[in-house]
């Protein structure tokens, strides 16, 4: 399977069948049960961490001010929860594959 794109369900429930031999349905059952313990986790404001890959948390927004794009008007949005996610440092490494390449320390002129 191609690694390009966006990663959905339905490919999800695909590399599921192709690597472990699932049939369809148990495949897509099984990718079900996973997200829906991974949304009940959140929705119950426990952290979710996935080793190797991250975490995900819910973190609680306070009430701030902002403005309608559209008028103009300032407004008041209300306090509401995100979810947001830390990613591991083996993710990291993985994602920034290239060697960081730190800037020369500049000499303070005197």
């Amino acid at each position: 399977m191609p690694l390009s794109g966006t990663l959905t369900k339905a490919r999800m429930v695909e590399a599921v069948v192709e690597t472990n031999e699932y049939t369809q349905q148990k495949a897509c059952e099984t990718i079900e049960i996973l997200l829906e313990l991974i949304k009940r986790s959140l929705e119950s404001g426990e952290d979710v961490m996935i080793s190797g890959f991250g975490k995900f948390c819910v973190k609680n927004k306070k009430k701030r001010r902002g403005r309608n794009p559209a008028t103009g008007k300032d407004l008041i949005i209300a306090p509401r929860k995100v979810v947001k996610f830390e990613w591991s440092g083996k993710l990291k490494e993985k994602l920034n594959t290239k060697p960081v390449i730190r800037a020369k320390k500049r000499r303070a002129r005197v």
